[in-house]
This record gives structure tokens, sequence and C-alpha cells, in this order.
């Protein structure tokens, strides 16, 4: 029986001649390919993709060249029009967007780091950095994450769901939802991308729960890692550890440092510059720009970049950058301009742009918010753990009452005692499917302290 065709193939294929406006011979494509197919399973795919007017080919022999049909070059560029970019931009994008044989090998450039000078350096205007501290402030001073916290989760559901989504993952939104709130992996999904999006909420979750005493500093960004490569990497023990081996960028002529020391102290300089940085919004953006470059990590470089720019909006309660509606290909290329040319302008218009339309999402969401209940806000923590206690021990109402009267007595003052068990007991009743992710529930746990709880 013949084997199926996949449809990775296909898309590999159509995505390489992206890559080759004026055409692309057999062994241009099968050298940019993100997967590896023989030649003539090259020739076959090629030929199915135009026969169903894909693709079209020109000259014979030697002189053959593959071309994507104008409807699908095309394409892409509708969707580049929805980051709008700066004259600047535009001259950079049309820089990496040369053939990858057209562009100067190059290696990683110290001196871009160590020119930056914290607070005097600034990537971003004082106009983009006031605007954007206008659009993304909250009400008030109050803790550290608590805004996070009070939309946790949306922020859980589209951050995994972007950063996911700009890395190929294929899960939609609804199906990121299902598998964040009720552990339904998508069907015909590659277990890959489950564990993917799953790894963006420990990370995500870690963030916000540590938010009252995280830093940028390296303890934070190797668990970040940790926690976004988990079951990822051929070498577990890479999880969470600096690389010491070197890495290639697919699509690109850029490579990055291999010497294990050299890569440990820039790593150091980049996390001591940012956590320098004044501005929380240059300090993200710093970080964007930076951790990617030095590719500190065997994989997820980008992923770690992403959640761990979002650690000063978190800490000061700004609106989190969550990537939503970000074009992959405007991201991958405004990252491309800092491998190759060292040139910021083309991800700052992605940043700022990105940041206007999460603020934008987030404030709507605000709006339809109540104002927060201080006790739960105060005990949060100890709530947390009460609520998942309750479910996992599976006790029924009577134990359930006891056991909260008893935590109240050990763990909260007098006055707030009544508040904190009548706050846990409506928890309790208000829990469903669709919010016990918040207490790191499953829904097999769920279900199984539901039978014996009414």
């Amino acid at each position: 029986m013949a084997r199926p065709i996949q449809q990775t193939e296909f898309k590999a294929i159509l995505d390489c001649l992206v890559l080759f406006p004026n055409g692309a011979s057999i062994n241009d494509i099968r050298s940019n390919l993100k997967i590896s197919l023989p030649v003539y399973t090259v020739r076959r795919r090629l030929n199915i993709l135009i026969d169903e007017g894909k693709v079209f080919s020109q000259g014979k022999g030697r002189a053959l060249r593959y071309q994507l049909a104008k409807s699908l070059r095309d394409e892409p560029e509708k969707e580049e029009q929805i980051v709008l970019l700066s004259s600047s931009s535009q001259n950079i994008l049309s820089e990496v967007a040369q053939p990858i044989q057209s562009r100067t090998p190059i290696g990683y450039n110290r001196k871009f780091l160590d020119e930056y000078r914290p607070n005097v350096t600034s990537y971003l205007s004082e106009v983009e950095k006031n605007e954007l501290a206008e659009l993304g402030k909250t009400d008030g001073e109050r803790p550290a994450g608590t805004y996070a916290r009070e939309i946790f989760n949306r922020i859980l559901i589209d951050l995994s769901w972007n950063s996911s989504r700009l890395e190929g993952n294929t899960y939609s939104l609804l199906e990121t939802e299902r598998l964040l709130e009720f552990s339904e992996a998508a069907e015909g999904k590659d277990l890959k991308e489950t564990q993917m999006v799953l790894n963006h909420k420990a990370a995500i979750e870690f963030l916000i729960d540590s938010a009252d005493h995280i830093d940028i500093d390296k303890q934070t960004v190797l668990s970040v890692h940790a926690l976004l490569s988990d079951n990822l990497l051929i070498d577990p023990q890479a999880s969470g550890r600096l690389r010491s081996k070197s890495v290639g960028i697919g699509k690109s002529v850029y490579h990055p440092l291999v010497v294990p020391d050299l890569i440990s102290e820039c790593f150091s300089q980049v996390l001591d510059t940012a956590r320098a940085i004044k501005n929380p919004f240059e300090q993200s953006f710093f970080l964007m720009v930076h951790l990617p470059y030095l590719q500190p990590f065997e994989d997820v470089n980008k992923r770690v970049s992403r959640l761990v720019a979002n650690i000063p909006m978190i800490r000061l309660n700004l609106a989190p950058l969550s990537f939503m509606d970000v074009p992959q290909k405007t991201y991958i290329n405004g990252l491309l301009a800092i491998y190759e040319l060292n040139k910021i302008d083309l991800l700052k218009d992605v940043f700022v742009w990105a940041y206007k339309r999460s603020c934008a999402l987030y404030s709507a969401t605000c709006q339809s918010l109540g104002e927060p209940d201080p006790v739960r806000l105060r005990y949060r923590k100890i709530i947390f753990d009460a609520i998942g206690e309750v479910v996992r021990k599976r006790m029924n109402k009577r134990q359930a009452v006891l056991f909260i009267r008893s935590l109240s007595n050990e763990t909260v003052p007098n006055e707030d005692q009544s508040r904190f068990i009548e706050t846990v007991e409506k928890e309790l009743r208000g829990l469903h499917e669709g919010n016990i992710a918040r207490y790191k529930l499953t829904i097999s746990e769920y279900n199984s302290w539901l039978q014996g709880w009414s």
C-alpha cells in the first residue's frame, strides 16, 4: 500500500518557494526545506503542485526553475500590511527578503551589546515610550501581578496561543482554549504541538504566581526555559541550561556564538543590562532583541524572549504583551534583521504595534471586570492551595468545611477569617470545567471530586 502524501511536505515546498521570488532550482529547494526529502520526492510533489496551479516552471534541464503562482505570491503581501511599517523598516524588509544565497554570512557582533548603555541608549523614542505607558497603565498602585491575575484566564490562553502560533504551531485559538481549560488535546495534532501549548501555560503561571519577587535574572530566565522546553528537546539535560554546542538559524546566514564561556558571559551581560533599564517598555524590547540574538539555549530561544519580555509588564501591572494578530512572517523578518544586520527598526515596529493591539484588547476585558475582592487578593496563594487540596483529596462538603475552618485558624488573622472562609466556599461552589485551570486541576481530578461532593 502506498504511503499517504503528507500535507506538511507540500507546505514545506511552498514555504521554501516564498524565499525565491525569481524562481528556484531543485537544489535550491532541497537545501532550504525545513524537512528532509529525497530529490525524486521533491520532483513528484512539485509536479502535483503544478497540476493544482500553485506552482509553475520555466526552462529546461539545469536551467529549470520553479516559482509560486501569482495568487500565492500576492497572499503574503496582504498579510504584511497588517503592521504599519516605517520607511526604514520597509528598506530593512527588502534586505532580509533577498534569497539566502545573496546574503553575506555573519557571526555574533559583541559590539551590538557592548555599545548599549542603560538609560542612555534607547531603542524606543520618548514619544513611543510615553504613548505605550499611557495605553498600558491600569488603575492605582497595587501589588505586583495584580492586573495579570485579574485577567489570568484571558492572558493564559492568548499568550499561549499566540506565542505557539509564531513558532508554526497549528492549534487554533479554540483548540488551545479547550486544551488549557479541559486538558483536551486536539485530534490530528502533533504531540509536540500539544506539549508546546501546555509548556506555555506552565511558564505563564510561573511568571504570574512569582510576580511579587521575580527579577530579570539568570534563575528566572533558566526556569522559564526549563518550563517552555519540557519534553521538547532531544537532550533533556539541555532544558534550563545554557548551551554548550553550536546551533544554526533556519533560513538565515547568521551564525551565533559557539564558545560556552562567551555564551555565559554575554548572557549575564544581557540580563545585567536589561535589569538596569528603568523604562519597562525599553526593558521589554531590549530582551526581545538580545535574547534571540544571543541564542543562549539549544532551542526555544524566541519563546523565552516573548515570555520574559512580559516580566516588566506583570511586575508593574501594565497590560501584557500577548502578540495577538502579529503576522508570523513580519515577526521573523524583524528577527532576521537583528541577526544579520543588527537593525532594530522592523522588530520595533512589530513590538509597538503588538503592544498597542494588546492594550486595546485588555482594556475591553478590564471594563467588563468588577472591583477585585481585597481578601481574595490578599490570600490568593492560600485560597489557591485550599481549593486544590479539597479537590485532589476528594473531600465532601462536611470534610471541606472542617478543613477550611482549620486552615483559616492556622493561617489567617482573626479579623479576616470569616471573609476568608466565605471566599473559599464561594470558590468551591463556583468551580466548573471552565475555570479549573486556575487551580492547576485536571478534568479527571475535577470529575472524581464532583462525584462525592453533592
